[in-house]
């Protein structure tokens, strides 16, 4: 999830979203979903490229039209970018797969004449004695053979330059899939990834009767971070923290940005104590090391987190799960910060603030 996707998502959004309709308005541009989409983001991330992209577009007077709308949301909105490469790849695949039926068809229509040759040659062999005549038929049947010949090693090298291309093709569209399904900030799994894996991860608990724990993980007073030293910085944070997760989310484990300076980890098949364990390795580490900022090599001082984490029962979804691990953070939260807890049976709702 971007950092302007977050923000939308806090409580900040529904001031953006009345700046942003109030732009709109000034600007006389219809609140269809795509432009309130736009907008929200150009008032989000004022610095971003969108935001100036649309900044010179107005200051030209460009009409901002619907069609105009369409090719920024192509550019600069990433689900927009998404959807355009996966129908660029897809549009040379079917391009590619065309070319090959096309150069297939050939080949067996080139096969067919080939064979009707053949036949016509035996029947003249049959009933000539001729010598002439079968110099003839055999130089046409080796003149014929030569070409279908041809054409077959034509087909080959087709057929070998389309494997290649499709291949390519297939890496482009894994590589798409990979960055729809990776936070840009860390380069870890972002929410939707985390999402699907989670269902995943459950049903196949369920199927193996196996356990199954997720864990949430928050860096404490990052709000106040942020505000004190800026986004930047607050960004270098939160590549460090992803950082320490990430070297000890080995497969089958799971770790994800979940939105913010939030982060939520799945463990299969690994009990409450192991599970616990990790947790606490992630929070000694996070927490001794002094951080300088990068900039200026000013100190900023050790961070800490907070995580909670919960056994899944049979059958639990994924969504009851995770408001048990939820509600174990919170836990830590009010006891201090700083610490790891483990969900209760019966969790207590109540959040921290």
């Amino acid at each position: 999830m971007s950092d302007v996707e977050t923000t939308l998502r806090g409580p900040e959004a529904y001031k953006i979203a009345g700046r942003a309709l109030s732009l709109m308005e000034r600007h006389q541009v219809w609140p269809t979903a795509l432009n309130f989409e736009l907008w929200t983001h150009f008032v989000a991330d004022p610095d971003g490229a969108l935001a100036r992209e649309l900044t010179r577009l107005i200051s030209l007077g460009e009409p901002l039209t619907e069609s105009l709308s369409e090719e920024l949301a192509a550019t600069y909105l990433p689900k927009a970018k998404l959807n355009e490469q996966i129908r660029d790849a897809g549009d040379l695949l079917s391009k590619e797969l065309e070319s090959v039926s096309k150069a297939i068809q050939d080949a067996q229509k080139s096969n067919t004449a080939y064979g009707r040759t053949l036949n016509g040659a035996a029947k003249e062999l049959d009933a000539s004695q001729d010598v002439d005549k079968i110099k003839t038929v055999v130089s046409g049947l080796a003149e014929a053979t030569r070409r279908v010949q041809k054409e077959n090693k034509s087909l080959e090298t087709r057929l070998a330059e389309s494997t290649a291309e499709v291949d390519r093709l297939r890496e482009h569209l894994e590589q798409v899939r990979r960055d729809a399904t990776t936070d840009g900030l860390t380069n870890l799994a972002n929410r939707k990834a985390f999402d699907e894996e989670l269902d995943r991860a459950c049903s196949e608990a369920d199927e193996a009767g196996a356990t199954l724990c997720l864990a949430v993980l928050d860096i404490d007073h990052f709000k106040g971070f942020n505000d004190t030293w800026g986004h930047q910085t607050g960004d270098q944070v939160i590549r460090y923290v992803a950082s320490v997760i990430g070297r000890v989310a080995a497969p089958p484990r799971f770790a994800a940005r979940y939105g913010g300076e939030e982060f939520a980890m799945i463990f299969p098949r690994e009990s409450a104590a192991l599970v616990a364990g990790t947790l606490e390795e992630i929070r000694v580490e996070v927490s001794s090391r002094m951080l300088k900022r990068r900039s200026t090599n000013e100190d900023l001082g050790a961070i800490t987190i907070s995580s909670g984490f919960a056994e899944r029962r049979p059958g639990e979804s994924g969504h009851s799960v995770m408001e048990r691990a939820d509600a174990a953070l919170y836990t830590s939260k009010r006891g201090g910060r700083n610490r790891v807890t483990a969900a209760e049976t019966k969790p207590d709702s109540a959040n921290a603030a």
